[in-house]
């Protein structure tokens, strides 16, 4: 691994905190390559996952509702710019390198299938048998293995500081003692995250860098708020039902007692935008508190805490659970959203099914990879089938399945 810890230190900057990640003493990248004259590490980072393949097929790739459905709904592309913009006001109000964060941020959602939730339920059906599917497992095999950009290597070459934040925002993989944490202890740890950090030990068994958990924090907050919008705005769930929870009811009566008689897209825009406040502030709020209290005076000092130093107060993080129980109840598990996902799933396993029969019916640089492994190879096939769909969009995978079958349904 080439080490850019001989790049000249960062400029101290009056907002960054001790405890920032450091472009300027960052652990490296996989490939050696000359130091940018123009850009931090981090910056660099940033720049590759935006001009990625996989970061513009987040266009068409459904958060909730296919694209389809309305213009004005929240795509995986729209969601993550949302997440980042979120995350780059938390980091620049901690003191951290919001360069990071943003990158992490752009970089999160780069693994998720077509159809959302749905097509990764399906892929992982399907490859139980191979080590299952995982979103952030498949966004590390993207960004290390499957963009096809440069000359030199295979990926991206992000940095360590990104390529440990993708794999660990929502924590340690590993326990102390080296089993898996409680989200794997079921299944095991994703192959593409075991194989990749033998060749460049991703620490798996501590936390991530602030800028990580900054990053995941406002997934969390872009998350619930965005999805409250596009619900109110489909019809799914109304006002009324909205104000069941004590925190939306009590947002809903200020803005009532400001702007009385207020049109539904402007409350619905008034309820959000305080929604996001309101976490936002409480997380650099607590987050501070936190930070504070550990004593910390490095990123190796974060990875090594016992618990994450960028999060929700308790009462924050109460309110959040409920926001998040209201929404599976009333949106992913409506009948609309319900009937969507039962044909979106059937579109995947057929999909699935019928390249891995015949993967000659995959484009010729899918098919000819097939073609160069063993007869026998069933798990690599099998992972090479599911990199294939997994990078579909939505409407490329209806075109497929349309390409394939005789009858498509139309996710409507």
């Amino acid at each position: 691994m080439a080490s850019a810890g001989n790049q000249e230190k960062s400029a101290a900057l009056p907002w960054r905190a001790a405890y920032a990640a450091d472009p300027g003493a960052s652990r490296g990248r996989l490939f050696a390559e000359p130091i940018s004259p123009t850009r931090t590490e981090f910056q660099r980072d940033r720049d590759r996952i935006l001009h990625s393949a996989a970061f513009r097929r987040l266009a068409h790739k459904t958060q909730v509702f296919v694209p389809h459905e309305g213009d004005h709904y929240r795509t995986r592309l729209t969601h993550t710019i949302e997440v980042s913009q979120i995350a780059r006001a938390l980091a620049r109000a901690l003191g951290l390198d919001d360069d990071l964060a943003e990158a992490l941020a752009l970089g999160h959602d780069l693994g998720h299938t077509p159809f959302g939730h749905t097509g990764e339920d399906a892929l992982d059906q399907r490859m139980r048998a191979y080590g299952g599917f995982d979103h952030n497992a498949q966004a590390l095999r993207i960004v290390t293995k499957l963009e096809h950009r440069y000359a030199a290597f295979d990926g991206l070459n992000l940095t360590w500081e990104t390529l440990e934040g993708l794999v660990k925002h929502n924590g340690p993989l590993l326990k102390a003692d080296g089993s898996p944490a409680p989200r794997y202890a079921a299944r095991g740890l994703p192959l593409a995250v075991v194989e990749y950090s033998r060749a460049h030990d991703l620490r798996l068994d501590s936390f991530a860098s602030a800028e990580a958990q900054a990053a995941a924090l406002s997934d969390d907050i872009a998350y619930n708020a965005h999805d409250l919008d596009d619900g109110l705005r489909a019809g799914l769930f109304d006002f009324d039902a909205a104000a069941e929870l004590d925190f939306l009811r009590d947002i809903l009566k200020g803005i009532d007692r400001h702007y009385p008689g207020l049109e539904k897209a402007r409350r619905v825009h008034e309820l959000v935008r305080r929604v996001i406040a309101h976490f936002i502030e409480d997380g650099i709020a607590e987050s501070r508190r936190r930070l504070a209290a550990s004593g910390v005076r490095s990123a190796d000092d974060i990875r090594a805490q016992a618990v994450p130093v960028v999060g929700f107060s308790a009462a924050a993080e109460a309110t959040d659970k409920e926001i998040k129980a209201f929404l599976l109840q009333n949106m992913y598990r409506h009948p609309r959203i319900g009937r969507i996902r039962v044909e979106a799933a059937a579109v995947v396993d057929a999909l699935f099914a019928a390249f891995l029969k015949d993967p000659a019916l995959m484009p010729v640089e899918w098919s000819q990879a097939a073609a160069n492994l063993r007869r026998d190879d069933a798990p690599r096939r099998a992972r090479l089938v599911c990199d294939y769909i997994a990078g579909m969009t939505d409407r490329y995978a209806l075109a497929e399945h349309a390409r394939l079958f005789d009858a498509t349904p139309e996710l409507r």
